[in-house]
């Protein structure tokens, strides 16, 4: 009687399964990543190379070891399974490339966009400042209107000293002693 279930308790989550085969989707592509990127190197190929060439020299040589003869159904039946797990793999990594491709593609989009805004802000900024530096003296209208106004200045003080000359010859300074009212000090006697 112990070993039945008892209807009264939940069974709790059913082993389904579904449940066994849940991976890891990441592993999975990193996996899946690796041996695309292994089967695409020279390494593999020699590798691989060697291991047919060994093959069928003992299978050929070998009268005694014998265990796949000439046909070599099990050397194809190895390729297909080999070719059976490696398209898939090989896709695998391609569609998690591709997704990091079009990721990649997204974010240059928006840094394009982005630079193309700041360029064009700029070239309002610049086109502003033009604008405003033609409004602005330019070092040419400076200089020429300092040169005129040192001449005015210039030409300003001669007459400014012409008119104090002639002022000072048409009236005798207040300070300036008449000769008829100087009174000459005789020196004390002693």
């Amino acid at each position: 009687m112990a070993d039945t279930p008892r209807l009264d308790v939940p069974r709790g989550r059913a082993r389904t399964l579904g449940s066994f085969l849940r991976l890891n989707p990441d592993a999975v592509g990193n996996f899946a990543e690796g041996i695309a990127r292994f089967l695409g190197t020279g390494r593999f190929l020699a590798v691989q190379t060697m291991i047919v060439v060994v093959w069928i020299a003992l299978n050929v040589v070998a009268v005694n070891l014998r265990w796949d003869p000439y046909p070599f159904i099990l050397l194809n039946l190895a390729f297909s399974t080999q070719a059976a797990y490696a398209a898939p793999l090989i896709l695998l990594a391609q569609n998690r490339q591709a997704d990091r491709d079009r990721v990649q593609a997204e974010e240059d989009r928006a840094r394009a966009a982005s630079t193309r805004a700041d360029t064009e802000y700029l070239a309002r900024e610049l086109a502003s400042l033009r604008v405003a530096v033609g409004e602005l003296a330019t070092r040419d209208f400076i200089r020429s209107e300092i040169s005129r106004l040192t001449e005015e200045a210039g030409e300003d003080a001669e007459k400014r000293e012409k008119k104090a000359k002639k002022r000072r010859d048409r009236s005798p300074s207040p300070f300036a002693m008449q000769p008829s009212t100087m009174v000459e000090e005789a020196p004390p006697s002693t």
